[in-house]
């Protein structure tokens, strides 16, 4: 069985959708995609830098679309379940057949610009633990004031909250962490701190149509499959101010009995926790289209296991 999962903020690096765009029709598509959100994907994905990309309101839709146009250069696939990470979740929704790629795009485009005005709010920002017990790490972070916003698995939570917290958080870590890393995002996503966004992001969810999933569709939330699209998109609304438990997603992976992990562009960082929380599961990320030979041979072997 395989699961096609999309990577959240962070995952960018500048100059990274310069090779797709010599496959046929993805600039094209982009194009498209660009003068829909008034953005140029284009640019941001061939020539901007990584400051330029790392702005909230540029990197979301730009990840989305990056997701959507690897995926499409597949072809056909039938995987047993699609996910994302954070913003990857509306990647995984169009994966699904939840919104088309216009809706999509005009929704991570309003996502992206009300986090970025949210950040704005406060001097906020995220930063992954690596190792230390979950339970412990979690109650430390809370006794800091900071919210587990990613629990990843694998090893890995993401703390996030005020930079004084995290200043904190370098001073005085949980015990058996063994390094704090800053991230390079621009505020404290998945937290309180983002509550006027999902205002925002409520307003423009209510002039959409979602239909049901057409595959299994698991839900950063809880991990667990939804089966609406109507609760899909209510939960990419909620989901900008609550965590994202990527570590439930993975157990439902291996309740579900997947066998491969496919990651669309820019894949690594999902396929890396997943090498190391599903031991036996197959993995690949799909960096260029270089991989997509490799990619389809995967899909053959597991996407009807």
């Amino acid at each position: 069985m395989l699961v096609l999962v999309a990577p959240g903020q962070g995952a960018q690096t500048p100059g990274f959708l310069t090779p797709w765009l010599d496959l046929p029709g993805v600039e094209d598509r982009l194009r498209a995609l660009s003068a829909a959100i008034d953005l140029d994907l284009v640019h941001y994905g061939t020539d901007a830098d990584a400051d330029e990309i790392r702005d909230t309101a540029v990197a979301q839709p730009l990840l989305v679309a990056a997701g959507l146009v690897s995926a499409a250069a597949l072809g056909d696939v039938a995987p047993g379940a699609v996910a994302g990470h954070s913003v990857g979740e509306i990647t995984a929704a169009v994966l699904a057949g939840v919104l088309d790629d216009t809706a999509a795009l005009t929704l991570v485009r309003k996502r992206g610009l009300a986090m970025a005005e949210a950040s704005a709010i406060t001097a906020t920002g995220m930063s992954a633990l690596l190792g230390g017990d979950p339970d412990t790490t979690v109650l430390h972070l809370e006794k800091l004031g900071l919210t587990p916003a990613n629990v990843n698995g694998a090893g890995q939570i993401v703390a996030a909250g005020t930079l004084e917290q995290l200043a904190a958080l370098e001073a005085d870590k949980p015990e058996g962490v063994r390094r704090v890393v800053a991230l390079k995002v621009a505020g404290a996503f998945h937290t309180e701190h983002m509550a006027p966004a999902v205002e925002v992001l409520a307003a423009a969810a209510e002039q959409l149509t979602p239909a049901d999933p057409r595959l299994t569709y698991i839900s950063n939330k809880d991990g667990k499959a939804v089966a609406t699209g109507a609760e899909v998109l209510a939960r990419l609304v909620g989901q900008v101010a609550n965590p994202v438990r990527w570590d439930l997603c993975m157990e439902t992976f291996k309740e579900l009995g997947v066998t491969a992990l496919l990651e669309v562009c820019p894949g690594g960082t999902l396929t890396g926790l997943a090498k190391r929380a599903l031991p036996g599961v197959k993995t690949l990320a799909l960096k260029t289209p270089d991989d997509l030979d490799a990619a389809r041979e995967l899909i053959a072997e597991h996407a009807n296991a």
